[in-house]
């Protein structure tokens, strides 16, 4: 197959490009100028120049596409003026989308986000992983990255409604290799390695191999319903940060910090680190959003992906450790 990619320069992106061409499928990426392509290093693809608001771009290089994987996205927990944020995050995905459709894409994969699934629930004392249809309530739409892809996804799942061939894919938290930025969740892994963790907040995440992620959306193009969703994640995967920590420790070797931080101790010094920044104009190192969403243990269930998708499941505690494998091979650890 031929497929357009956007967000290739991006940890999923990235990763979706090796993995596709590893299956022997032709590529054109959508890369801005300037972008960091060290993710995309020794992979043969076909670079387009330009960026998701240019529609007849779009549409002319999809020609001949028979997929088109719409990743790309802007992902910032603090700016100063979130107008650009939503003008990518809603209005490129309107773009990218309509102008796959023109263009006669068969599949279209929207990279969405469980920051869009609704919440897991206590039942019987247990918490229960929430699947794709639990519905989000706006007041856990608690900062402005997720309303945006909240918004993004409602474009796509309408657009699907309204006949585009749209499957929507909602990742959890991808580690592994290529994480160049790295993402926040990546961010926990160096630090760690960095001795910078003194403390933890204690959260919950799915943890997922972003190679799993990678080959998820190829599935989904492959065998994914229309106008469906489907949560990208790890049966085994669903830790406390305690856990991940202690897991970490085994694989590495360093001590794992002990002293875990109250949430309300937590929430204060952002409320003082994110008005220190509006000064500044420096992102916070522990933003608000991200505090707020760290109260709720993110916990899903992939159990859809896996019976209709047949996602596969590298097991977490070696997703963990090809994480750490990559970051200190690429310099990312002081020695």
């Amino acid at each position: 197959m031929k497929a357009f990619v956007t967000g290739a320069s991006g940890f999923i992106g990235s990763n979706l490009v090796h993995e596709l061409v590893t299956q022997g499928h032709q590529v054109k990426a959508l890369l801005r100028p300037g972008s960091d392509e060290r993710g995309l290093a020794g992979v043969k693809f076909t670079r387009v120049t330009g960026d998701v608001f240019d529609s007849k771009l779009l549409e002319r290089e999809m020609g001949g596409c028979q997929w088109c994987f719409h990743v790309a996205a802007s992902y910032h927990l603090w700016l100063r003026d979130y107008k650009p944020m939503y003008a990518v995050n809603v209005e490129g995905t309107r773009n990218v989308l309509e102008a796959a459709g023109k263009a006669g894409c068969q599949r279209i994969v929207y990279t969405s986000t469980v920051g869009c699934v609704g919440l897991p629930k206590m039942v019987d004392g247990r918490l229960v992983p929430s699947t794709e249809l639990d519905v989000i309530s706006p007041e856990h739409l608690s900062n402005h990255y997720k309303c945006s892809k909240w918004q993004a996804e409602c474009v796509a799942t309408k657009l699907a409604r309204d006949g585009l061939p749209i499957v929507i894919v909602n990742p959890t938290a991808p580690i592994g290799p290529r994480d160049v930025k790295p993402t926040p969740t990546g961010q926990v892994i160096v630090d760690f390695l960095n001795r910078k963790l003194p403390a933890y907040l204690d959260t919950g995440l799915n943890w997922v191999h972003v190679r799993d992620v990678a080959a998820g959306h190829i599935l989904a193009a492959e065998k994914g319903e229309l106008g469906e969703r489907y949560i990208l994640g790890n049966e085994e995967g669903n830790w406390t940060m305690g856990e991940t920590l202690a897991a970490l420790e085994k694989i590495t070797g360093v001590p794992a910090p002990k002293w875990e931080i109250p949430y309300w101790v937590a929430l204060a010094a952002a409320h003082v680190n994110q008005c220190t920044s509006y000064f500044t104009g420096k992102p916070p190192k522990a933003p608000l959003a991200g505090v707020r969403m760290a109260k709720y243990k993110m916990w899903f269930s992939p159990a859809r992906a896996i019976r209709v998708l047949k996602l596969p499941q590298t097991p977490p505690k070696q997703a963990l450790a090809d994480a750490v494998e990559w970051f200190r091979a690429n310099g990312y650890v002081k020695k």
